[in-house]
């Protein structure tokens, strides 16, 4: 199939883009990559420490056999749900690569935090900055430098990007990330929302609330909701860094352990008996492989924390991408799948559907993405439009089998090219006098794509839920939502305020939200041109703005302004960060240390790096 020829002109512009920056990673990865193998390059002494701890047969292999030995980095912990069934993922890791004359070493864990525990605390201050946290653990993990090859476990918002940030930095390893799955279904995602739109009403007590909350995050696993944490696995499916399929086949499902198995034996290049000599991945991960990347999160309706996260992970491999590119593919690329919050359905409805294998099958039938690209099969990105299933006993190698996803098994959730649910991506880039945002208008009714009303600042989403209990949001209203983007205070995720905001939508009020800050791929139905950039605390148009000003949110053409004389507005003052929100956000809870990433962090649209 011939490449669409905005995905060919999008991706051309990045590779010119990028040029220099691309060549000069490569050009490292490459010095690095023909060194000599670690037990043979370093110091007697050196050796000795990083085989001290294995059995005596696995030293024999890696000094004396020189057999491949795989780094294995690690999110696990039990605080979050989606990471709890890596806890015995090593042991299975290292007894396959024993089985297959290798050894595995577990090379470092990485802190993984979960944003439904912190949301709406200071704890969720720190959870942007997480994934470079995340990033360098991964470095100290690998830069132990004995390994020939990487698994990375990890799945959640700000575990993968970080994971990834990370492993790019060690681009001459052969890497392969390892999922978990998610969650089995409990109380549906729409079923929950509307509990807490009643919480938030003043109907539903917190023991209500509590009990609809503990019936849907029930089990081990990820939220069943189409978050950051499943688009993650979405991207990783389509840039081909998973066994193909992968990505939502349960915890408990007895095929979980059989993939588990498969990634070593893919890291290795010994899969399904087909010698292929795994690439490193920093050359799997180019430029058409990110826009393969870019194009399955608009075909999803995905998470719009990507639109950061994926910038980052792009410069990580010397590429440059921007919110244009994504805009330009938004255009041509169609969606295809309707999974909470753009649709009833979770992520274990949208796998019975078909999956990743379904959306990635088609977008190559139509030249929505590039088929000529590295992964970690020898197979390509074909392979990963495919579903596996268990057919044998759990110890034969050969029991994985994979199969055709389409056609869609329901097209209520999943639906082919031809018949889209929308022409267009789920993702709109805004732009005007209040700088440049973006929003997701895949989970948004039509009729309210375009949103003219009165705004009403806030400094603080405390600020505003307190406005939203005295009844002060009774009317039409754009609230502003200042002083959360990287700088001011980490940019959090606001979700504590959909539930609120989707109330005055749902009594008939015309209501968006406009803000520095972050909202996810659960944003919900009410229209919000979130990530605004240039942010507030950084002299951004955010700060000009006042009580009563009318602000036109307009996605149908992309626009995001105060409708104000521009002489006038250029005239206005800025608001400056209150000393009581500066020094508020800079202390307690672990905020202190996180001061150099504040001061250091670039834009939102230039990925809100802070190790550049």
């Amino acid at each position: 199939m011939t490449t669409h020829p905005t995905v060919r002109d999008v991706t051309e512009r990045i590779r010119a883009r990028s040029r220099d920056l691309r060549s000069a990673y490569l050009q490292r990865l490459t010095e690095t990559r023909n060194r000599d193998r670690g037990s043979d390059r370093m110091g007697c002494a050196n050796v000795a420490h990083a085989v001290a701890g294995i059995p005596a047969s696995d030293k024999f292999k890696v000094v004396t056999e020189r057999a491949p030995n795989i780094g294995v980095v690690s999110a696990y912990n039990d605080m979050l749900s989606a990471h709890a069934p890596y806890q015995g993922y090593p042991d299975i890791v290292k007894h396959e690569a024993r089985r297959l004359g290798a050894t595995a070493q577990v090379a470092g864990g990485v802190p993984a935090m979960c944003d439904g525990v912190t949301q709406g605390t200071p704890g969720m201050e720190l959870s942007l900055f997480s994934r470079d946290v995340i990033a360098m653990g991964t470095a100290v993990a690998l830069t132990h430098d004995m390994f020939d090859a990487a698994l990375l476990l990890g799945v959640c918002d700000k575990i993968v990007p970080g994971l990834l940030i990370g492993a790019l930095h060690f681009g001459h390893l052969p890497t392969v990330f390892v999922p978990a799955g998610p969650m089995p279904s409990g109380l549906s995602n729409s079923a929950k929302s509307k509990v807490r739109e009643q919480a938030a009403q003043g109907l539903v007590g917190r023991q209500g609330l509590l009990d609809a909350e503990m019936a849907a995050y029930h089990a081990p696993g990820t939220c069943t909701f189409y978050g950051t944490a499943n688009s993650n696995q979405m991207l990783l499916e389509a840039m081909g860094l998973h066994v193909p399929g992968t990505a939502f086949i349960q915890p408990g499902d007895a095929m979980r352990e059989a993939l588990t198995r498969e990634a070593v034996r893919t890291v290795l290049g010994v899969a399904a008996k087909k010698p292929y000599a795994t690439p490193p991945i920093g050359e799997m991960v180019d430029e058409r492989s990110i826009v393969n990347a870019m194009a399955a999160l608009l075909a999803t309706g995905g998470s719009t924390n990507h639109l950061i996260h994926w910038v980052a992970v792009a410069r990580a491999a010397g590429i440059l991408i921007d919110w244009n590119d994504f805009s330009e593919l938004s255009e041509v690329v169609p969606l295809l799948t309707r999974v909470y919050p753009n649709g009833s359905a979770d992520v274990n409805e949208f796998q019975a559907a078909g999956g990743p294998g379904f959306v990635i099958g088609e977008l190559l039938d139509a030249g929505l993405m590039h088929a000529d690209v590295l992964t970690v099969r020898a197979g390509g990105l074909r392979e990963y439009a495919s579903i596996p299933t268990l057919a044998g006993a759990p110890s034969d190698e050969h029991v994985l089998k994979w199969h055709a996803a389409a056609p869609s098994k329901n097209e209520a959730v999943a639906r082919p090219v031809s018949a889209p649910f929308s022409a267009t991506g789920g993702l709109k880039l805004l732009s005007g006098n209040l700088g440049r945002s973006v929003i997701k208008v895949s989970s948004v009714p039509d009729d309210r794509h375009v949103i003219e009303a009165p705004a009403r600042v806030f400094d603080s989403q405390a600020e505003l839920q307190h406005a939203f209990t005295a009844g002060e949001l009774e009317r039409d209203v754009v609230c502003v939502v200042r002083w959360q983007g990287p700088q001011a205070n980490g940019m959090p995720e606001l979700h504590k305020l959909t539930p609120p905001l989707s109330v005055l939508q749902g009594k008939g009020f015309r209501v968006a939200l406009v803000t520095d800050g972050r909202m996810s791929g659960a944003s919900g139905k009410v229209p919000a041109a979130i990530h605004v950039s240039p942010e507030a605390a950084a002299g951004g148009p955010l700060a000009k703005v006042r009580d009563g000003d009318l602000i036109r949110l307009d996605a149908v053409a992309g626009t995001l302004a105060v409708l104000l004389p521009a002489d006038e507005w250029a005239e206005r003052e800025s608001a400056t960060l209150p000393d009581e929100l500066r020094i508020a956000n800079g202390h307690g809870l672990g905020r202190d240390l996180f001061a150099g990433m504040r001061r250091n962090a670039l834009t939102a649209e230039e990925g809100a790096c802070t190790w550049l």
